[in-house]
């Protein structure tokens, strides 16, 4: 029987857009246009903003998650680049599958063909959790197509373990508390998730959404020194993924081009905890490529 992640009724779908639609005019903060790719797993949507030359950036959200956890990001980063933000084929957001993605070769080819539609030869790759396993796999079966990758707190370099999903099951339960409790919770759990209320409530809808996508295996050493393209990493110091320091002595014992940095008190959900400071280390590293490792640079703390 095929994967292929879908909602549980035509209802629940109906009700699901509804909401993406209404959040997305809510929250997204920059004009452009939504558009539905062709591809072999199915239509994809990408939203298409930001400036018309410099080198083209696409953005990858996490799993369970749409294009919407990069509200905070697309004016800064649309700044000096063209964006193509997407919603991942499988994922509850505006894409519809249609074929199984079995595997990381099956999830670079999508995103190859993605590219191709967008007419992008190379492109920064930005990918948080999931989406950066995702932008690993893309690495590794066509770095051609690559200019520089930034990952944000990703999955592929420890197994996902109970504390990573007892943190999840804790976040949802903290999500439908009163808002002093969640707001408390956010601290706790180290989860800024919880303090944003619209993409909760999109959340929430998604509920109804059936995730088949294949887990995100554990790369092997010899897998990461395979990526030679620059790479920025940044993992949340307090991140229930992984051990954030095992996660960057593994990067950079392995990978042959990576920059990595541990950002203190941040959590796995890092995008909505500091996006200025996200924001800030995508673009720096996407102009120079610099993954010098200099110890004597002062490490960024929360202000």
């Amino acid at each position: 029987m095929a994967r292929i992640g879908e909602f549980r009724s035509p209802a629940a779908r109906a009700r699901f857009y509804t909401a993406y639609d209404r959040t997305f005019a809510q929250l997204w903060p920059i004009p452009g246009e939504a558009l539905d790719v062709a591809t072999s797993y199915g239509a994809t949507r990408v939203h298409r903003c930001g400036r018309g030359d410099g080198d083209p950036m696409v953005l990858l959200h996490g799993a369970g998650g749409s294009c919407l956890a990069w509200y905070r990001h697309v004016a800064a980063l649309g700044e000096r680049h063209p964006l193509f933000v997407v919603d991942t084929v499988g994922e509850p957001g505006r894409s519809v599958q249609e074929e199984p993605l079995r595997d990381g070769r099956d999830g670079a080819l999508w995103l190859a063909q993605v590219l191709d539609w967008a007419g992008v030869d190379r492109a920064h790759l930005v990918g948080f959790s999931y989406g950066g396993w995702l932008a690993l796999q893309l690495a590794r079966y066509a770095p051609h197509r690559l200019r520089t990758l930034a990952l944000i707190d990703p999955a592929g370099f420890a197994a996902v373990g109970a504390r990573f999903y007892l943190w999840l099951v804790a976040s949802g339960c903290a999500a439908l508390a009163p808002g002093p409790v969640r707001r408390a919770a956010a601290g706790w759990l180290a989860n800024g998730t919880l303090l944003e209320s619209d993409l909760l409530r999109l959340t929430m809808a998604a509920v109804a959404f059936r995730r088949r996508l294949p887990p995100p295996e554990v790369l092997r050493d010899h897998e990461l020194r395979a990526v030679r393209t620059p790479t920025l990493m940044l993992l949340g110091e307090r991140s229930a993924l992984h051990d954030a320091d095992r996660a960057r002595a593994r990067a950079e014992s392995a990978m042959p081009a990576v920059r990595a940095e541990v950002v203190p008190g941040a959590g796995h959900a890092l995008l909505m905890e500091h996006p200025e400071m996200v924001s800030a280390r995508i673009i720096e590293f996407a102009a120079t490529g610099d993954v010098s490792r200099d110890r004597s640079r002062s490490p960024w703390r929360p202000g």
